[in-house]
Formats: structure tokens, C-alpha cells, sequence
């Protein structure tokens, strides 16, 4: 089993950054591709980027390519997501999620039922 502990969402301007982190235990994830999901008040969650097990793909969606970063260290067991150049409309809650459909594939998806595990969220505020 895989327990999944995102950290680091808090209040923060528009225009700021932040770093959250995705902390891996129990079963290694360092097989399997790794996405970040947000869900806003009233709104379905939705894909925000997803890694693949190497860190050799990585694919966001439209609403924060060039502003969001994802990376991972296999090492430590965790994924991160840079936010920078951040939006009131990207409030939500954060969640990162693994995906072992495709392990030690550089697959992708963007699904959020594709994926097999999921941490317990993060909370993003952005003020205007």
C-alpha cells in the first residue's frame, strides 16, 4: 500500500510562487507516474501535471503550462510542484496522486480514475 502526504499549500498573493511537496511512504512510487490534481469549491477536480517514473516526461495542462513546474526525487520519495506566477483562480485544494497502471512506462495520464492513490490535499489560496 501507498500513503501520499502533500504539504506546503498556504495563503499567498497573486503573482507569488509556491512549492508544494508529495511525500511517499509504505510502497516505493518511484515506479510509477505521479500527477498533481486541484479541486476549487463547487468545481470537479481536475488534472494539473503529471510525471513519468524516470522524471523524463512531464505533460501540464493548458491552464498552467509555463507556470507550473513538476519534478520528482526518487531518493526521497517525493514529487514536487512549483507554482509560480500564481492566479486567484487557481485556488484549491492541491492533490497529488500515483498511478501504477504503467510502471517503468513513460505514460501519462490525465485521468484522474486512472489513478490508484491519492494523498489527502493541500490547501492553495490565492488573493487577488
Amino acid at each position: 500500500q501507498v500513503q501520499l502526504v502533500e504539504s506546503g499549500g498556504r495563503l499567498v498573493q497573486a503573482g507569488g510562487s509556491l512549492r508544494l511537496s508529495c511525500a511517499a511512504s509504505g510502497r516505493t512510487t518511484n515506479n510509477y507516474a505521479m500527477g498533481w490534481f486541484r479541486q476549487a469549491p463547487g468545481k470537479v477536480r481536475e488534472f494539473v501535471a503529471a510525471i513519468s517514473w524516470s522524471g523524463g516526461t512531464t505533460y501540464y495542462a493548458d491552464s498552467v503550462k509555463g507556470r507550473f513546474s513538476i519534478s520528482r526525487d526518487n531518493a526521497k520519495n517525493t514529487v514536487y510542484l512549483q507554482m509560480n506566477s500564481l492566479k486567484p483562480e487557481d485556488t484549491a485544494v492541491y492533490y497529488c496522486a500515483a498511478d501504477k497502471s504503467y510502471s517503468r512506462v513513460e505514460i501519462l495520464q490525465t485521468s484522474a480514475l486512472e489513478y490508484d492513490y491519492w494523498g489527502q490535499g493541500t490547501q492553495v489560496t490565492v488573493s487577488s
